[in-house]
């Protein structure tokens, strides 16, 4: 049953590579703007092979990294906090943290670097922005959800507080929790294209840049190709993640 699951998964993947190659060289669309699947692998070689690929990927790799695990770091905790310990304060802090929320980091760019600068901590503050928020809401929404019923049942057994927390309430929250990383981590390697093209001198953002200047499309769509690699790499360790520490969650 799983395998024949993997493979329902696969099959629309697998559609969609065909379709990417067959297509430019059918003369479906034009090769110029979407090259086939096949020249975009070669490209990528090419940058492998001439050290540039390498050398850019790590870059924003620890970009991406350091931005969304500053953004666990604050996040969960906050949101266990707010939402699990402190309710009223989470009801008189909830509508400052959603302004905090809607400031996009990219139009506060230039007052961002007035105080950061122009260097790594400016663009890893602005991917941890973004990620912060959807880790502590969802976190604050899976303690709220929380089933009364189970609440009631656990303290007629007698089960202080902080054992309540940590064996009822947090195991409850982890699907919440757990979509809210998963979310984030999407938004850090979206953030990551966007922080690189602006003031950056290298990663995959400036790279992509660099070869729209020049019109080489396929370095392009190979940068283009191996972010949202690293994105879905991310959401599968996640999930992985969740399906063994909360195995009786179900994982989408």
């Amino acid at each position: 049953m799983k395998v024949h699951s993997r493979l329902m998964q696969a099959i629309p993947i697998v559609l969609f590579l065909a379709a990417w190659e067959l297509a430019p060289r059918l003369g479906l669309v034009n090769p110029l703007f979407i090259p086939p699947l096949s020249q975009v692998v070669a490209a990528l070689t090419e940058l492998w092979h001439g050290g540039m690929l390498g050398a850019h990927t790590w870059i924003s790799f620890k970009r991406a990294f350091i931005g969304y695990s500053t953004a666990v770091a604050f996040g969960l905790p906050l949101g266990l906090l707010v939402g699990g310990w402190f309710p009223r304060v989470q009801k008189a802090i909830e509508p400052l943290m959603e302004l905090f929320a809607q400031a996009n980091p990219l139009v506060l760019f230039h007052i961002i670097i007035l105080f950061l600068g122009i260097g790594e901590a400016a663009k890893t503050f602005i991917i941890g922005w973004l990620c912060l928020w959807p880790i502590t809401f969802s976190t604050i929404s899976g303690i709220k959800n929380v089933d009364p019923l189970i609440l009631k049942a656990a303290r007629s057994l007698g089960i202080g507080r902080v054992r309540l927390f940590l064996s009822v309430i947090l195991p409850s929250a982890s699907p919440s929790i757990f979509t809210g990383l998963r979310l984030a981590a999407g938004y850090a390697f979206i953030m990551l294209i966007a922080a690189e093209m602006m003031g950056a001198s290298s990663g995959l953002g400036w790279l992509v840049i660099q070869a729209q200047e020049s019109y080489h499309v396929t370095w392009i769509f190979a940068g283009a190709a191996l972010i949202t690699l690293f994105a879905l790499v991310a959401d599968g360790f996640l999930k992985f993640l969740e399906a063994k520490l909360s195995p009786g969650s179900r994982v989408a």
